[in-house]
């Protein structure tokens, strides 16, 4: 028996997928179309019948466990895909897809490839703020642009709304084969859907950390714009390998931007996170430190480059972040673990982060520091308690929630920004502009002079190799707020003395 599919939504989105389901005609048929419009409730579009409204009419469909929903209305806020869901949910739907509110989908370029299974982060948070794509990505039509860390969660999302910018060559550096097999293989089977524009997309496997080779990709490529996106991120796990974290977040941008400097890439946009500001992990130092040196090679920049960073929150969803952990822990009867029930943080989807970052790529200015606008604080505790109802649970019923504590390097709100970088709102919705807080001439360089020894083998310097114990007391002696953490833990007595 064929599935029969139910889209959500008559208009051009649903329409167009319609199209591509009736010119494939392996994924079933489609059986009506549903929708809120009294002018085309009753009427049928492509012998295809209009029916409604989605909140009445989804009790009386006669559905089967092969049929399936697919929710078509890239516009809808939040809210009502949430109440959509719910419908379905209640009246038996047990396939529910999505087609993602992204802005590409918005100006109207809608295919079946471009749907995927309903999940929490589809009716988590807040509305997303669309983004004209191609009227914010004119800046590189016809230009080569290449992403570091493209196989993560934040690179490959801006590689996937890039496909729509024009660009001439899309170049994927990774270090992980996997990730980058599998971003590049996506990639080209949306080209070949139809989705975005022709662009030749290149992978590139290599680390970052290898300097010559770093400058020789960048020679070759002759990228025009670099959207840096590479870094080790996970902060417990960092706080048991320290030294790497430095190593490859800190000397892997230094090597980048000392390429980009000397080709002549036109603009430059480090990803930066919110863990950069009085950091208390050695994580949040490394971003730090790269905050810093984006600051200080917008210094050396040509008067025709851009070098920039953009400063952010946790994204909903990201690999090895707390959504996918809490829908492990679900997947296994619970039960679901947080840190402590006053801990919050400030979430975006991926999709929107990335729609802003490429945004502020292009109108960013060079030697500035910018910040997206995250809303309000989600407090962690609440968060999974809408995903265990996500779910069709009950939280403390069906899946218990318990604190463990605090891991390493953690703290329960983490500031977007320091009292002195002064946020201002910009022209452009969501983007608002820092005051920098520049190092005083000089500092910056004495200090990863000492670094270095102790993350790369000098000759005559063999004692300091990986030797963790100094480059903490290095980083503590230069960053107060880490040293006060540390000094912190320490008076308490807490085990998690061992990050020293």
């Amino acid at each position: 028996m064929d599935k029969r599919i139910y889209i959500i939504g008559a208009g051009f989105a649903g329409q167009t997928i319609a199209s591509d389901i009736r010119r494939k005609k392996i994924f079933g048929k489609v059986n009506a179309f549903l929708d809120d419009d009294k002018k085309i409730i009753g009427t049928t579009i492509d012998d295809i019948p209009v029916l409604g409204p989605i909140d009445s009419v989804t009790s009386i469909l006669s559905n089967s466990d092969l049929d399936e929903a697919i929710i078509a209305i890239p516009s809808a806020p939040t809210e009502r895909i949430r109440e959509i869901y719910e419908t379905l949910v209640k009246n038996g739907f047990n396939h529910i897809k999505i087609l993602p509110g992204i802005s590409q989908v918005i100006e109207g370029t809608a295919h079946l490839v471009q749907t995927r299974e309903i999940d929490p982060l589809d009716i988590l948070g807040r509305t997303p703020i669309a983004i004209s794509l191609k009227e914010s990505l004119n800046y590189l039509r016809g230009k080569r642009v290449l992403i570091t860390g493209a196989g993560g969660s934040i690179g490959s999302e801006l590689a996937r709304q890039l496909l729509s910018g024009g660009a001439e060559r899309l170049y994927l550096l990774g270090h992980g084969e996997n990730s980058i097999c599998q971003i590049f293989r996506e990639l080209k089977v949306l080209q070949t859907e139809g989705v975005g524009e022709k662009a030749t997309v290149v992978p590139i496997i290599g680390d970052m950390r290898d300097r010559e080779y770093i400058d020789y990709i960048i020679k070759q490529t002759k990228c025009n714009v670099i959207f840096h996106c590479a870094a080790y991120k996970h902060v417990p796990m960092m706080e048991e390998n320290q030294v790497a974290a430095i190593e490859n977040n800190v000397f892997g941008t230094k090597n980048l931007l000392d390429a980009a400097i000397k080709h002549h890439v036109d603009r430059f946009v480090l990803i930066s996170t919110d863990k950069a500001v009085a950091p208390v992990s050695v994580y949040g130092v490394s971003k730090m430190l790269c905050e810093k040196l984006v600051l200080e090679y917008a210094k050396k920049a040509d008067k025709d480059q851009a070098v920039m960073f953009v400063r952010f929150g946790n994204v909903l969803g990201s690999r090895g972040s707390i959504l996918p952990l809490f829908q492990s822990q679900i997947k296994t009867g619970g039960p679901i673990t947080v840190t402590d029930e006053k801990m919050e943080r400030f979430f975006m989807t991926i999709p929107e982060a990335c729609s802003l970052v490429l945004q502020t790529g292009g109108v960013g200015k060079n030697g500035q520091s910018y910040l997206l606008d995250m809303g309000e604080p989600i407090k962690i505790i609440d968060l999974a308690k809408q995903i265990i109802r996500f779910s069709g649970l009950e939280p403390y019923k069906d899946i218990d929630i318990i604190t463990v504590g605090a891991r390493k390097g953690e703290r329960l709100i983490e500031p977007l920004w320091l009292k002195e970088e002064k946020p201002t709102p910009t022209e452009y919705p969501k983007i608002l502009q820092l005051e920098n807080k520049d190092y005083a001439e000089g500092r910056l360089d004495t200090l990863l002079e000492k670094l270095y020894p102790i993350c790369f083998y000098t000759n005559g310097q063999e004692s300091d190799f990986r030797n963790k114990e100094k480059l903490v007391q290095l980083l503590c002696d230069d960053c107060q707020s880490l040293k006060d953490f540390y000094e912190e833990i320490k008076t308490d007595g807490q085990k998690r003395t061992d990050i020293l």
